[in-house]
């Protein structure tokens, strides 16, 4: 088997953990043989929304095709 790691970031204005799980369904729709994410960053947007923009960057590792 071999993998590939490719790094995404999830928004949401409601939570991290709804960023979260946004970059990790985009993940699921649109690439096949994911195994599994790493969240490697979070943060706040503040400064050019009128509320707050939540942020995750994970990495997505998932299996490449014969």
């Amino acid at each position: 088997m071999v993998f590939k790691k490719i790094s995404l970031i999830g928004t949401s204005s409601d939570s991290i953990e709804d960023a979260v799980e946004n970059a990790v369904d985009r993940a699921e729709d649109t690439l096949d043989n994911v195994y599994w994410v790493e969240v490697d960053e979070i943060g706040v947007e503040i400064a050019s929304v009128q509320g707050r923009e939540y942020q995750a960057e994970v990495e997505v590792a998932f299996e490449l095709a014969d």
